[in-house]
């Protein structure tokens, strides 16, 4: 390999691989670079930026592990691979910190099929020394899934209604309001643009027909996805209305629909909010308005966040089972179901059925 610098100081290994025969190269000439940072850039729209960060993090924490072991991380050795699930699961020393989750480990082995693939490798998942290991460490530390609590309409309500009326309070007022209506997730909520734009970071844009609604177009994991949101019964309770007034009072013209908020709660910033302002959202709003009471305040802070609005829409829109997972975008009625917290699960009683 020639010593030539990567572009824009990055290291080979971060690199795609489309770029390994220029550094081989030298210093290419300047039309070869241009195509260069052009496939670049596509290469990077290939997932999206969440998912990408998520594939960073896993491999320098699997290059951080090998360093430690005194392993080296290419070309994937399958013995080594399950060395380091086994790592992962025990924690403390053997991982130089705490044990992992079933799920962030098999999220973190799928971050390393994806890197190993970027650097010209493959990773046999299959292979006996890490299905096994894997398979052992499920049997022995999975645990039920937790879900986020549902949000219904009444708790929506009552949550908008422990926002003030100033910019922050009608921003977050519409956060929640199309976040629940459209079943969105938080990704897509503050990727939202107010209008169509070619050269955009988000993830769609919407378009506001009076006396109808919103529609909101986005970009999914398998293309382009419309979804339409009705005005409400009341103003109080419409997402349309929120919108407009969000729009109106926080002078969005063009670009990033949801945006920071100066500490002056007057001037509204061009930046694009992070989709963790969401999360944290409902969850203030939803202990301000005493959802699930009944709980200690402990439990009750581990129960909502961003996905609680897209299971609230999903629970409580009574309404065909096909027209909710149009909405939520899924390809199967099985995952719209997995959403539906507070379904009857006893609607079909083959015990009864069954003539018992």
């Amino acid at each position: 390999m020639n010593s030539a610098s990567p572009p824009d100081g990055a290291s080979p290994e971060d690199l795609p691989d489309i770029v390994d025969l220029v550094l081989e190269m030298g210093r290419p000439p300047a039309h070869v670079e241009a195509l260069v940072e052009t496939a670049k850039d596509y290469a990077r729209n290939a997932s999206s930026e969440n998912t990408r960060s998520a594939y960073a993090k896993d491999w320098r924490h699997f290059t951080s592990w090998c360093r430690r072991s005194g392993f080296e991380p290419l070309p994937p050795d399958p013995k080594i691979i399950g060395l380091y699930i086994g790592a992962c699961a025990a924690g403390g020393a053997k991982l130089g910190g705490p044990a992992l989750t079933v799920a962030t480990i098999e999220r973190r082995l799928s971050g390393l099929a994806w890197n190993f693939t970027q650097r010209g490798f493959f990773l046999d998942r299959a292979d006996r020394h890490i299905a096994t290991v894997l398979a052992g460490v499920r049997r022995k530390h999975a645990k039920p899934p937790r879900v986020k609590e549902a949000l219904l309409g009444d708790d929506l309500l009552a949550m908008i209604a422990t926002l003030g009326h100033d910019l922050r309070g009608l921003r977050d007022r519409a956060i929640l309001l199309i976040g629940f209506a459209g079943g969105l997730r938080r990704s897509e909520i503050v990727g939202l643009d107010v209008e169509r734009e070619e050269k955009s970071d988000g993830a769609g844009w919407i378009e506001i027909f009076p006396d109808k609604g919103v529609l909101v177009t986005l970009r999914g994991k398998t293309g382009w996805r419309e979804v339409e949101v009705g005005r409400g019964s009341s103003d109080h309770s419409c997402p349309v209305v929120a919108l407009e007034t969000w729009i109106k009072y926080g002078r969005i013209a063009r670009g990033p629909l949801f945006r920071r908020i100066f500490k002056d709660n007057k001037t509204v910033d061009v930046e694009r909010l992070s989709d963790k302002h969401v999360a944290r959202l409902v969850k203030q709003t939803a202990l301000a308005a005493g959802v699930r009471a009944d709980l200690p305040e402990a439990e009750r802070s581990l129960l909502f966040a961003g996905h609680s609005l897209r299971a609230g829409l999903a629970s409580s829109a009574e309404i065909e089972e096909r027209y909710v997972q149009k909405q939520l975008g899924h390809a199967s009625a099985e995952m719209t179901r997995k959403y539906q917290r507070r379904r009857d699960r006893f609607r079909t009683n083959l015990t009864k059925a069954s003539g018992l």
